[in-house]
């Protein structure tokens, strides 16, 4: 699997996401800087982290979408591309266009930094094949604004398409609306979650419930 890791300043979970890829597939990652103007050839997948882009200035990744590379990123996911956004990286996908929705403040206005437990709503995705349908897998919280929202309309829209693919388990501690905590567009290539499993692929440091995402990733291009 060739998978790029994007940053932007204010970015500090790439190096975990670097971990995870690598762990999964035996191939170090390419790291690319947000003034890049274009992607390498041959890549697979493009990873937004998680982090503080911009230091979350104006609103959580609204200047990161307007970056140099994402017109590239863009581009990308026009051609059937996959891109994973984690935590930052999907408020950047969302300011971006590329998702629906938006990542508001959370419901009690405080940073959330603790484990959640998701449940695996659809597993026909790249990013889900390595778990089982209804699975629940735990993964780490590191967000003040996770707040998943869209009007009723796109809500029911991505509830029929199937495109809500992972939902927050018990406490719904940053008010998303129906505990979404992950969706992926209509081709089911672009997908953005809030809490962080690369935190979750080494059980030295805290278990490996979320290395089935990267390892399915694998085994999703492996197969095409």
């Amino acid at each position: 699997m060739h998978a790029a890791i994007i940053t932007f300043p204010g970015t500090n979970r790439e190096r975990d996401m670097a971990i995870a890829l690598e762990r999964a597939s035996g191939r170090r990652p390419a790291m690319l800087w947000h003034k890049d103007p274009s992607l390498p050839a041959g890549l697979d997948l493009v990873v937004l982290p998680g982090g503080f882009s911009h230091g979350d200035y104006l609103r959580s990744g609204a200047m990161a979408a307007r970056a140099p590379i994402m017109a590239a990123v863009r581009d990308f996911a026009s051609r059937g591309g996959h891109v994973l956004g984690v935590c930052n990286g999907f408020q950047i996908l969302t300011e971006a266009g590329l998702l629906p929705g938006a990542l508001l403040k959370n419901a009690a206005l405080r940073f959330l930094a603790q484990d959640c437990t998701l449940r695996v709503e659809r597993t026909d995705t790249p990013y889900t094949r390595g778990f089982g349908q209804g699975a629940e897998f735990r993964a780490t919280m590191a967000h003040g604004d996770g707040n998943y929202f869209a009007d009723e309309p796109t809500l029911d829209m991505l509830e029929a398409e199937g495109r809500v693919v992972l939902r927050y388990v018990g406490a719904n501690l940053n008010g998303s609306a129906r505990a979404i905590a992950g969706v992926c567009s209509a081709n089911r290539r672009v997908m953005g979650l809030m809490p962080h499993p690369e935190n979750c692929v080494d059980p030295l440091v805290g278990g490996t419930d979320g290395l089935p995402m990267f390892t399915g990733l694998v085994e999703s291009f492996a197969a095409a």
